[in-house]
């Protein structure tokens, strides 16, 4: 009987082994999968108008399900000045949607979520703020390879809160 134990410890313990090896090779294979249709890079920004100056710089991250549709998520860091009346720090993420018609014309959708901290100039008598604002970006660039330039429009676009001068925005993004 302890010899029968021992065959069918043997055997389990081999078909342990064999399971274990075949499930962390194919999670290799899933996991190298995975990376090669991740792309890293982001996006840029500029707007500005008499005496104001907002600049935007964005990393994110993208997955890329085939040739024609991506989805990811990213981070923004704004700084805005509107000479001699304020200054804000904008900081939140994002969740973005690619889709390419061709190779060369991209649309995009994207849904960011920012904390503006504003502070006036003291000559302006308005309290500082610190606030919540989304904003959800409809938006279409030429693509030509790891670079698309574009414009975006904001649909949630609040003149009073919104961090934007303007609800239509030029973009430079990058993936690498």
């Amino acid at each position: 009987m302890k010899v029968f134990y021992s065959v069918i410890y043997k055997k389990i313990s081999v078909l342990f082994v064999t399971v274990f090896v075949l499930v962390q090779s194919n999670a290799q294979e899933v996991k190298s999968d995975f990376w090669n249709h991740v792309r890293f890079g982001g996006s840029i920004g500029l707007n500005f108008g008499n005496d104001f100056f907002s600049g935007t710089i964005a990393p994110s991250a993208i997955y890329e399900f085939n040739n024609s549709v991506a989805l990811g998520i990213g981070l923004n860091a704004t700084f805005n000045n509107l000479k001699r009346e304020y200054k804000s720090t904008i900081l939140g993420g994002s969740i973005i949607g690619l889709y390419n018609v061709i190779p060369e014309i991209q649309l995009s959708t994207e849904f960011e979520n920012l904390n503006v901290d504003r502070h006036f100039d003291m000559n302006v008598n308005i309290p500082n703020e610190n606030y919540w604002v989304p904003a959800l970006f409809i938006g279409a660039g030429y693509r030509s390879g790891n670079v698309t330039f574009g414009i975006r429009y904001d649909v949630l676009y609040d003149r009073d809160k919104s961090i934007y001068i303007d609800p239509w925005l030029p973009f430079v993004r990058f993936y690498f």
